[in-house]
């Protein structure tokens, strides 16, 4: 080869060289850009701000009003508002788009005063005539379609227990409840999600369409909802605090298994993931590019049996299957130890919790003695329901209903283990058609009234009353317990309350968990809440 040829051919391959390193620089400038951008959680075009929210299940509507269960809460908390709020990780009352509240000396008059200034994602007013328009609608409905309702203010318009005689505008921004009779938590029951305040025009012109686009006065609006895949929700512009919400956009992901939903997390798919197994805790904190939360613990998980459905309606029966169940091996099996066993249907963090009360301990032969009285001797067949998707309160609902399985074969009993689609479950059960269904409650408000007499007064047959379980003397306790302001002497009632279930046996107690959450290091001002129902306006990255 000729010395020019090879010059040539060497400066060629200068020429081809520089390309490739231009190329290389260029493609890794942008992989950077890219990243950068995932990492802020946003497009590296606009670099908004998104959070990736991994929960356990699909919502079933976001008509907070309308539901019963977590996964919808979660996200209507941050969609809507309600008059009163709690404080950041407890039950304490605060302001929210009421800024003053007063009762009267007798206890049956409050007098709010709202914020001004507020606006609906519609654009419209929030005004005393919207706040008298949401309560018309759930006073004038059904226990099908305000189940909450009725489990927290006695009924609806013209029954007899119900509790609110009255929602009236006093002016723009003056409203005026009067009472039937005095309600102790009445206050924590304002605060409570279902009680967020909806627009008007949107829910009167959507009608049963309403919680497919929710329109309330929250930091985020609605945006988008691909069924048991994800909810967006975005930054509202027009929110009345201008600081907030510090996030654009938020997208929360239905993953129903608990360890997809941490190796999502662990390969950058989400940025913050509830219903963390508590096996995979010590995973979580030893990961520096993650950290680990735990929700301030008020909750149950339990054992309803169906007290309509034989052969549980004889009391024997179910105090049998109470002492044939090993819970201990059970919260140690499968919380890892952050969990408390339960012997009540309320947590000891709850004012009123009866301590006094032994609970029913692990008697296999004790079980039997019993069914026998029973005339169930040779056991009995049965259907045990499972729960689809993990919940706060039990972490994997198919794992402790193969435990309970194997417990009642000892005492000659035969669970068939039946599951269905979260909302398919929760409606069923609530209509009584289980033997036995596992099941639990995350508290509302942080009061003894909201687990007892929500759960298991005959009042809440259909609502959150899934054993159907009524006791008339329990009844008039609980009544009696709402109305009495005295503290302590309400602490008694409770306690009296328990005391009552406790011998019924409509529940297997199981545990009290202290649910685990895991995000991502950058993430901050992220504070779980002890009702399940986290706002997310002030939560950021780094």
């Amino acid at each position: 080869m000729g010395k020019k040829r090879i010059w040539s051919f060497l400066l060629l391959m200068l020429v081809a060289l520089s390309v490739v390193l231009a190329a290389c620089n260029s493609s890794e400038s942008g992989t950077e850009k890219e990243n950068e951008g995932t990492k802020d959680n946003g497009s590296a075009s606009t670099g908004d701000k998104v959070l990736v929210f991994g929960r356990g299940g699909d919502s079933t509507s976001l008509d907070p009003s309308t539901v019963t269960e977590g996964e919808s809460f979660k996200v209507t908390k941050n969609i809507y508002e309600t008059l009163l709020n709690f404080g950041e990780q407890d039950t304490t009352i605060h302001e929210g788009l009421a800024t003053k509240w007063e009762p009267s000396e007798d206890g049956l008059t409050y007098t709010f005063t709202l914020r001004e200034g507020v606006k609906f994602h519609d654009g419209t007013d929030f005004n005393a005539e919207a706040v008298v328009k949401n309560f018309e609608r759930w006073a004038n409905g059904s226990e099908d379609k305000f189940p909450y309702y009725k489990s927290m203010f006695g009924g609806f318009k013209g029954e007899e227990g119900h509790v609110i005689e009255s929602v009236t505008a006093d002016g723009d921004y003056t409203v005026v409840f009067k009472l039937t009779r005095a309600q102790a938590p009445f206050l924590k029951n304002i605060a409570m999600s279902p009680f967020a305040i909806a627009s008007p025009t949107a829910f009167e012109k959507d009608g049963d369409k309403f919680g497919d686009n929710p329109v309330g006065t929250g930091p985020f609006k609605f945006v988008e909802w691909k069924r048991n895949d994800s909810i967006t929700i975005e930054k509202f512009d027009g929110y009345w605090d201008e600081a907030l919400p510090k996030l654009d956009k938020v997208i929360f992901r239905s993953i129903p298994d608990n360890s997809a939903r941490l190796n999502d997390l662990l390969n950058g798919a989400i940025d913050l993931a509830d219903g963390i197994n508590p096996a995979d805790g010590t995973t979580v904190e030893g990961d520096s590019s993650l950290q680990l939360f735990e929700r301030p613990s008020m909750n149950v998980g339990y054992l309803g049996l169906t007290t309509t459905r034989p052969p549980f309606d004889n009391v024997k029966v179910r105090q049998a299957l109470n002492y044939a169940i090993d819970k201990e091996a059970i919260v140690e099996a499968f919380f890892e130890g952050r969990a408390e066993i339960a012997k009540n249907p309320l947590p000891s963090s709850i004012s009123g919790f009866n301590d006094d009360i032994t609970g029913y301990e692990y008697n296999p032969e004790k079980a039997k003695e019993l069914l026998a009285e029973a005339g169930f001797a040779d056991g009995f067949e049965m259907e045990l329901w499972a729960m689809p998707v993990p919940r706060p309160y039990m972490p994997d609902g198919k794992k402790v209903a193969e435990a309970i399985q194997k417990n009642l074969e000892e005492i000659g009993v035969k669970a068939e283990i039946v599951s269905y689609e979260w909302a398919t479950y929760l409606d069923k059960a609530s209509k009584g058609e289980a033997d036995a269904f596992l099941l639990g409650w995350t508290g509302d408000n942080g009061d003894a009234d909201n687990f007892i007499y929500v759960l298991l007064d005959g009042d809440n047959i259909g609502s959150n009353n899934y054993t159907y379980y009524d006791n008339q003397d329990l009844h008039k306790i609980l009544i009696e317990a709402q109305t009495e302001v005295d503290e302590d002497k309400r602490n008694e009632l409770y306690k009296q309350a328990q005391e009552i279930i406790f011998e019924d046996a409509p529940w297997v107690p199981l545990a009290h968990s202290t649910p685990l959450l895991a995000g991502k290091a950058d993430i901050v001002d992220f504070k779980p809440h002890p009702t399940g129902s986290d706002l997310l306006s002030h939560v950021d990255f780094k």
